[in-house]
């Protein structure tokens, strides 16, 4: 059941599908599979217009900012040629990390859509709640859990084949030799 404190769309769906493609594409490419997509147009039947989209590419551009979220951030204010974002939501596929959620709340982004938690990182419901701190000048509408599950598998499938191919069986001193 998502976390809601507003309602969600059928755009807002819509854009998540988009989101989850693109983190699929990420995927692929041996990226952590995460996708945002940023748009304008969630009210009613208007469709939406993506302004900025992205997957992660850490690995890709060597870069630790090169976050799905960032990189659909700075396409979509790059789109509108302002940095403000209050009227565009963005659909992510997982919750934002602690640079992420400052970037929405600097961004001055309207609304937050994600897909599933993240119990490491995640600051918009999980370790922090930085998209709806008080303290802050801005603060996000949020809509957690979106769509959750087949965000939840397309990461929990690459990290198991990751951790398949990526690291060969080591001996374990407690359980004594294994057959490789």
């Amino acid at each position: 059941m998502p976390m809601q404190t507003a309602e969600l769309t059928e755009t807002d769906l819509a854009m998540m599908r988009c989101a989850l493609e693109l983190a699929e594409q990420a995927g692929a490419m041996g990226e952590v599979p995460v996708g945002a997509v940023v748009y304008r147009g969630w009210q009613g039947g208007q469709g939406g217009r993506i302004l900025g989209q992205g997957h992660n590419l850490r690995e890709t551009r060597a870069d630790p900012t090169a976050h799905a979220e960032i990189i659909a951030i700075r396409a979509a204010a790059e789109a509108l040629g302002t940095w403000r974002l209050d009227d565009c939501s963005i659909a992510v596929t997982l919750e934002p990390c602690p640079m992420c959620a400052g970037a929405l709340v600097n961004a001055r982004m309207g609304r937050l859509i994600y897909g599933c938690t993240d119990l490491k990182m995640g600051c918009v419901h999980t370790l922090a709640t930085l998209c709806t701190d008080e303290r802050f000048n801005h603060r996000l509408t949020v809509i957690g859990q979106v769509m959750a599950d087949p965000c939840a598998r397309l990461l929990g499938d690459f990290f198991q084949a990751r951790r398949g191919l990526d690291r060969p069986a080591k001996p374990r001193p407690d359980r004594g030799p294994q057959s490789i």
